[in-house]
């Protein structure tokens, strides 16, 4: 069985796997950072100062100024907020996957048309060419 596992994470497609999520990881948290101090902000600017992650609406009793002292004293909330900027999270990670996507099929189409083309490119003479002038050089 250690065998079998070993050989099943040797395969190449694991180790992409591997890769991707380990990156895609970095680029969730670089996507979060870009939402929060960037784009939140703007957002916040143009909405008159008003701090998107941070709406909800309280179904419970009392009044809190903000979702974590709400969600803090356990009252149910409906954090649209927090929803709308993972929304925002996941509209922008998914364009950047898209971008990376293009990108790499564009690589790869390259890298085809290359081969192609190469294959289609004469390589020189063939093994019977050379033979006949050989025999062409000897008959003179």
């Amino acid at each position: 069985m250690i065998k079998e596992f070993r050989d099943f994470i040797a395969k190449g497609n694991v180790m992409d796997m591997a890769v991707g999520i380990i990156i895609g990881a970095a680029l969730t948290a670089i996507v979060t950072s870009l939402v929060a101090d960037l784009i939140n902000p703007i957002i916040g600017l143009v909405t008159g100062g008003m701090d998107f992650s941070n709406l909800f609406v309280n179904f419970g009793e009392g009044e809190f100024s903000s979702l974590a002292a709400a969600r803090d004293a356990g009252a149910p909330v409906f954090a649209y907020g927090a929803f709308l900027t993972a929304v925002i999270n996941f509209l922008i990670i998914a364009f950047v996957v898209f971008l990376l996507v293009k990108m790499v099929n564009r690589v790869k189409d390259a890298a085809i048309r290359k081969e192609a083309a190469a294959a289609a490119a004469p390589s020189g003479p063939s093994q019977l060419d050379v033979l006949i002038e050989i025999r062409d050089a000897l008959q003179k």
